[in-house]
C-alpha cells in the first residue's frame, strides 16, 4: 500500500554513531512518497523500496538544509554523496576504516557511509521511518562541520545532532514535505528509549552518545521547538 512518509523515526536498538548517506531526486518538489513493509504487515520489504526510501531521505534532508542556509544568507553545499557498504573495512574515514553494522558521517571525505545489509535489516524491521532517523542524525553531522562547530565531548556532538534531527523534521512536516500519521510520535518515542547508552557509560566517555533519556529529550527539544534551541550559531 502506498502511502505518505511517515514522520515516525524509529530508531530501534540501534547506536546511530556520529562520523556520514546517499543522493536522490524527487523532480516535483513536493510531499516525498514510499513504499515499505511497515506501511503493509505481514508483507517483506524489497531493496527497490529501501534505495527509493534512502533517495527521499536526502532530498527531504537536502531541502530542509538548503533553506536554513538560505535563510541565513549563506550558500549551502551536500553532503557529497552517500556511500553504501557490506563489509567492516571496505571503506575508510581518512586512515580508519569504518566497521560493519554502523552508519557514519565522514567529515575526512564529506561522505555519509551506511552498511547496507545492517540498514536494510533495520529497514524491513522497523519499516520506513527508521531510515528518516538515520539520514536526519548523520546529516546534522555533515551540518555541525558546515557550521564550524567544534565540542570538548562527544556526547555533546551527538545530542546536538538528535535536536537537529527533531529540528528538520518538524521543519518539513511543516514545509509540507513529510506528513505524520496517526501513532507516529508514540512510535518515535519507543525507539529514541532504545537508542541511549547503557547507564555505566560515563557521559566523557569518548563514543558516549548520551542516555535514553537525554537522547529523546534532545531530539523532542529540537521538534517542538525548531533549530534555535539547538545551539548550532
Amino acid at each position: 500500500m502506498r502511502r505518505r512518509v511517515v514522520a515516525a523515526l524509529v530508531a530501534g536498538a540501534l547506536l546511530i554513531s556520529g562520523c556520514a548517506i546517499g543522493t536522490g531526486a524527487a523532480p516535483d518538489g513536493g510531499t516525498e512518497t514510499t513504499t515499505g513493509a511497515a506501511d503493509n504487515p505481514g508483507r517483506a520489504a524489497t531493496e527497490d523500496e529501501f534505495a527509493q526510501d534512502i533517495e527521499s531521505a536526502v532530498v527531504v534532508a537536502e531541502r530542509y538544509w538548503n533553506d536554513v542556509f538560505r535563510q541565513d544568507g549563506l550558500a549551502f553545499e551536500p553532503v557529497r554523496k552517500i556511500v553504501p557498504y557490506r563489509e567492516g573495512g571496505e571503506v575508510t574515514c581518512g586512515q580508519d576504516p569504518i566497521p560493519a553494522q554502523n552508519a557514519v558521517y565522514c567529515a575526512a571525505g564529506d561522505f555519509i557511509a551506511y552498511d547496507i545489509d545492517w540498514a536494510f535489516a533495520a529497514f524491513e524491521q522497523v519499516g520506513d521511518a527508521f531510515v528518516y532517523y538515520l539520514l536526519g542524525h548523520e546529516y546534522a553531522h555533515g551540518v555541525q562541520v558546515r557550521f564550524g562547530l567544534r565540542y570538548e565531548y562527544t556526547i555533546e556532538q551527538e545530542l546536538q545532532a538528535d535536536c537537529m534531527a527533531g529540528a528538520y523534521l518538524n521543519g518539513s512536516i511543516q514545509a509540507g514535505r513529510l506528513q505524520v500519521e496517526d501513532g507516529d510520535m508514540e512510535e518515535l518515542q519507543t525507539g529514541l528509549l532504545a537508542v541511549g547508552d547503557d547507564p555505566s557509560q560515563p557521559w566523557f566517555a569518548p563514543n558516549a552518545h548520551g542516555t535514553a533519556q537525554q537522547r529523546t529529550d534532545s531530539f523532542f527539544n529540537g521538534y517542538d521547538r525548531g533549530l534555535a534551541v539547538c545551539d548550532v550559531g
